[in-house]
């Protein structure tokens, strides 16, 4: 069996490719390592994939390059995206150039690409915007996004929706909640934090740090992202949405507390009002993954930032070695 996963050498992607490899399917990997963030830990995860791993250096943008990926491919993963709620005010282009070109770029993949049975692909929490009803649940509103990023990422549920429509293609799309743990990104929240912690510089806290959000570790998430692999669309609902996260709000001041744990330090702290954009708080509601393939999240946070923590301190060693 062979899988398409965009994203590869990203976080999400790269932990996907190592669990598909563990079953021993044959992966190839998509990515176009750019520099939103630290190349060299994009290119330390590919490093961590072994036999079974084919890597194409390309931008899902590009729909030439792209079409010539399906030989042999079964299940498409496509985990790519240009990430990051505010650097869409920086950068609105990466954002219509990768979600919604390259969401484009891989429906038509799976269209012309007879041997794909199912296409896995990631959208987010932020489609549900700032006023829906907590938790989260598949069926509330979805159409008032309070930034650049929810909007593309709703327009690709959307895309796909019409391409199951037209096409008939099976596809799964994964509403993902704020995921954390090893080989994270560094411009998530958890991650910077740890970084100014480390440098003595300040953490910067919306709201003296009474947002809540559904951390949700890596390991959970990669157990229901196999769980929808093991388990395709039906005949009768081709097309399917599910929240994908932890079902538990948590402060961000607790998240700050475990990492002054884990890090030995304490974190020097600065408030400011919360940014427009920023919902005061988040929670998935699993049930409908629960019910599909069993998934129940097992790592609360007071487990998955240790272990965050342990391979950020390796991580750092790395860095300055090389």
């Amino acid at each position: 069996m062979r899988v398409l996963v965009t994203g590869a050498a990203g976080f999400i992607g790269y932990h996907v490719a190592q669990a598909l490899l563990a079953r021993g399917i044959e992966v190839v990997g998509v990515d176009d390592l750019n520099t939103y963030y630290d190349v060299r830990l994009k290119q330390a995860r590919l490093a961590r994939l072994g036999a079974g791993f084919t890597f194409h250096k390309l931008d899902i943008a590009d729909h030439e390059a792209v079409m010539r990926l399906g030989d042999g491919v079964e299940v498409i993963v496509h985990v790519a995206a240009q990430a990051g709620v505010r650097y869409s005010l920086e950068q609105p282009f990466a954002y219509a150039a990768s979600n919604l070109t390259g969401h484009l770029s891989i429906l038509e993949l799976a269209r012309h690409t007879p041997g794909v049975k199912h296409l896995i692909y990631a959208s987010s929490s932020s489609v549900y915007g700032t006023g829906s009803a907590l938790p989260y649940a598949e069926d509330a509103r979805a159409d008032q996004p309070s930034s650049l990023y929810a909007a593309t990422k709703r327009a690709d549920e959307l895309m796909s929706k019409s391409y199951t429509h037209l096409f008939g293609l099976k596809q799964t799309g994964l509403r993902f909640f704020t995921v954390y743990g090893p080989w994270g990104r560094p411009d998530m929240a958890y991650f910077g934090f740890a970084e100014a912690i480390c440098a003595g510089k300040p953490v910067t806290l919306y709201d003296e740090g009474r947002l809540k959000r559904d951390f949700t570790y890596i390991d959970d998430i990669v157990a229901g992202i196999m769980g929808v692999f093991d388990h395709p669309p039906e005949d009768a609902a081709p097309h399917r949405l599910f929240n994908i996260g932890n079902n538990r709000a948590e402060y961000v001041t607790d998240l700050v507390r475990l990492l002054e744990e884990g890090l030995g330090r304490s974190a020097v702290t600065v408030n400011l009002p919360k940014p427009e954009a920023d919902p005061v708080e988040t929670c998935a509601d699993v049930s409908a993954l629960g019910a599909l393939c069993g998934y129940a999240p097992t790592t609360p946070l007071e487990v998955g930032i240790p272990r965050f923590v342990a391979w950020y301190l390796r991580w750092r060693e790395m860095r300055a070695a090389a």
